[in-house]
């Protein structure tokens, strides 16, 4: 009768043995595939058109006496603003800035002084969705010129072409970057003898939108880039 006990305890004993390591080695198993990942980037680009355009018209005068200097800031502000309204724009789109005056005799004595002593400078900007418009008019500014306006167009007043469209893109540029990441990871997973998991981390880089090159402003290049931890899995 003992022999029989011990018998059928050691059969429970093997049976549990067999089953606990089985439980272990599963657990291990699991344990060690939850630690392997992969981590990736995503991108999504595109090129687009600008949608908006900033033109600032630039202009200096100058003049003995004040009245004469603001004088002549109104005469060519008109004529600016009548070139760009004959150029197709709306004059609600046409703003100006209040004039810089310079006494440019304050500093000069004698011979080094100009011939006239008061200098002004004003901005006529144009801000219009009408970007051809204004790429069609900027080589004609020379007829401003030959009615007396003295454009002094630099670096702080140069023009501008601008994407405002972004949000309209940003679900699409999303799922593509996403769509990305997930096709090196799977193409890692393969060289890896495994599969793609679940997603563990994913984070969005920001939109970046830049001009294509120097010399093609009004086309901007947008990206974005997603960074995703994936599992990997046997």
């Amino acid at each position: 009768m003992q022999i029989r006990s011990a018998l059928v305890l050691g059969s429970f004993l093997a049976v549990g043995m067999i089953w606990g390591g089985s439980y272990v080695g599963k657990a291990a198993e699991t344990w060690r595939d939850a630690g392997r990942s992969v981590t990736v980037k995503g991108l999504s680009e595109r090129e687009v058109p600008a949608d908006m355009a900033l033109w600032p018209l630039h202009y200096t005068v100058t003049a003995n006496d004040l009245d004469a200097l603001q004088h002549e800031l109104t005469a060519q502000s008109t004529r600016i603003r009548d070139f760009l309204t004959r150029s197709g724009f709306d004059a609600s789109s046409i703003t100006v800035t209040s004039p810089q005056v310079t006494d440019r005799f304050a500093n000069l004595y004698g011979a080094d002084r100009p011939d006239e002593r008061y200098q002004g400078e004003a901005t006529v900007l144009l801000r219009t969705p009408k970007v051809d418009g204004v790429k069609q008019a900027m080589p004609r500014t020379g007829e401003l010129v030959s009615e007396g306006v003295v454009l002094s167009p630099n670096y702080d007043y140069r023009t501008e072409f601008l994407f405002t469209g972004l949000d309209a893109l940003k679900p699409e540029m999303i799922g593509e970057a996403t769509a990305d990441a997930r096709s090196a990871a799977q193409q890692f997973a393969r060289d890896a003898d495994s599969r793609v998991g679940t997603i563990k981390n994913a984070s969005q880089g920001y939109f970046s939108i830049e001009d294509l090159d120097s010399y093609t402003p009004d086309i901007k290049r947008i990206r974005v880039v997603t960074t995703i931890d994936y599992t990997l899995e046997k």
